[in-house]
């Protein structure tokens, strides 16, 4: 059976969906740092049905700067892929936004070419929390790898902070008009931050020329991206061949839900997102904050849960009804904890509970659990500091902590059948490997990693129910 490619003609019988237009008609405009599973379900999809509906030189061109076998899989292709979403239906769409990759470290140089050139109109970014190199304040952590590398030698840069800026520097001098930023990763004023980082490096490593600038041309708006997409399997390659008679090592699973609220801050133009149906807002904080506390917060829980309680995936902890009361009653918190914001949340929490119980994705708690000190401040310290303010429900927000702890304490002690990966896990080990009695435990834990459990935390009713979570848990 032969590879899909814009040579591939859609077979009468199958039933994928194919591009609505010529992808071969329409140039790039996005540079997306990152190329990912998560991006070609999520920013591609978007991209792909807004230029069906309004065209555009709106393609993207992916880039990978730690390299990728994603490049290899796809070039015979076009750069077409299936896109598989799984829910009670199966739907398979090809999608032809994608123009092309570049993967590996030594490619650097051409990314940051396509970067700044006149075609470039808006940088996108899913790089997870870790790839910007900040500190838990926000403020370049001028000790990570590539922030390091960038301050001695911001004319090569490594990272995707000083490749940002090194192209606005490029298309400062070249008279050419600043880009749009856009991050689609999951950080609270996503924007902002990284507005805040690209200028705190560009003033570090170049003239204040460059400072005024960015601040006076280029654009980052904030948004909130939302759509689970688990690693492929197998399955999901035979699927894309089902649907659309030709064989996709690139093919990709999906949930059939996706959002996009995005502030409407674009220097020199964007996709019609909107005909895809992304949502435009002056202020994206509330959705933030929704998304946040009650999806992402609510997922670190199931994946702690599940790598404690041995349920490989999702569906598996929403399919047990201990836990699944659990989940539920996090959503609760978390709902009383944001107050009204004019969206009904009840709606919101009766969606989610469907996605996460959707029994055709397979989508890991191993997967979910990664960078926990990077993503449980924004998704369980936080709502638990306003439930605490509020009045509201705050255990489930201890038991998430405690269970948190309990998971990298089993691994600290080579007890677990799994891995941390997380930024700090030298020091999560250090640090959880030796305390026996509950309280030391948490004392460890905070003093390790104070913005996930700071010391105030520890003390008061919030403190009494953190000990009396991490007792249950461990025994």
């Amino acid at each position: 059976m032969s590879r899909l490619s814009a040579a591939s003609v859609p077979l009468p019988q199958r039933a994928a969906k194919w591009p609505a237009y010529r992808p071969q008609d329409h140039g790039a405009g996005i540079v997306h740092l990152g190329i990912g599973n998560f991006a070609r379900a999520h920013l591609l999809s978007y991209t792909d049905d807004a230029l069906a509906a309004h065209g555009g030189d709106w393609r993207v061109v992916g880039a990978s700067l730690r390299g990728s076998p994603l490049a290899g899989l796809l070039e015979p292709q076009d750069y077409r892929y299936t896109l598989v979403e799984r829910g009670v239906e199966t739907k398979a769409s090809v999608i032809g936004a994608l123009h092309s990759v570049v993967s590996g470290g030594e490619r650097i140089p051409n990314v940051l070419t396509l970067m700044a050139s006149p075609a470039c109109r808006i940088v996108s970014l899913t790089v997870t929390e870790k790839g910007y190199g900040l500190t838990g304040t926000g403020k370049l952590d001028t000790s990570h790898p590539d922030i390091a590398r960038d301050l001695g030698r911001p004319q090569s840069p490594q990272g995707v902070i000083g490749l940002i800026v090194a192209a606005l520097a490029l298309r400062q001098q070249k008279g050419l008009p600043a880009f749009t930023v856009l991050s689609c990763d999951n950080l609270p004023q996503n924007g902002r931050r990284l507005r805040e980082a690209v200028l705190e490096l560009a003033a570090l490593v170049h003239d204040p020329s460059l400072v005024r600038f960015i601040e006076a041309h280029a654009a980052f708006p904030s948004g909130v991206v939302d759509r689970i997409t688990p690693i492929p399997g197998q399955e999901v390659f035979e699927l894309a061949r089902a649907e659309t008679g030709y064989d996709d090592l690139a093919a990709i699973e999906t949930e059939p839900f996706r959002q996009w609220i995005l502030e409407d801050s674009f220097c020199v133009g964007r996709p019609a997102w909107e005909a895809a149906g992304a949502l435009f807002v002056p202020d994206i904080t509330d959705y933030e904050r929704m998304k946040l506390w009650m999806l992402n917060g609510t997922h670190s829980l199931i994946a702690y849960c599940g790598c404690l309680y041995e349920k490989k995936y999702v569906r598996d902890v929403m399919a047990d009804g201990r836990l699944k009361d659990l989940v539920a009653r996090h959503l609760s918190a978390a709902s009383s904890a944001i107050g009204q914001l004019g969206i009904d949340l009840d709606a919101y929490v009766g969606k989610l509970k469907a996605r996460f119980s959707n029994p055709a994705i397979a989508h890991a708690t191993a997967q979910i659990a990664m960078d926990g000190t990077q993503k449980l401040p924004q998704r369980i310290t936080a709502p638990a500091f306003a439930a605490l303010k509020r009045g509201t429900d705050f255990e489930p927000f201890a038991f998430a902590i405690a269970v948190w702890i309990a998971y990298v304490e089993r691994w600290a002690k080579g007890l677990a059948a799994y891995e941390v990966s997380d930024p700090q896990s030298a020091v999560l080990r250090e640090a959880l490997s030796k305390p026996s009695s509950e309280m030391d435990l948490l004392r460890a834990a905070s003093a390790a990693c104070p913005h996930v459990l700071p010391a105030e935390l520890l003390d008061g009713k919030f403190g009494a129910a953190l000990l009396r979570h991490i007792g249950t848990v461990r025994a």
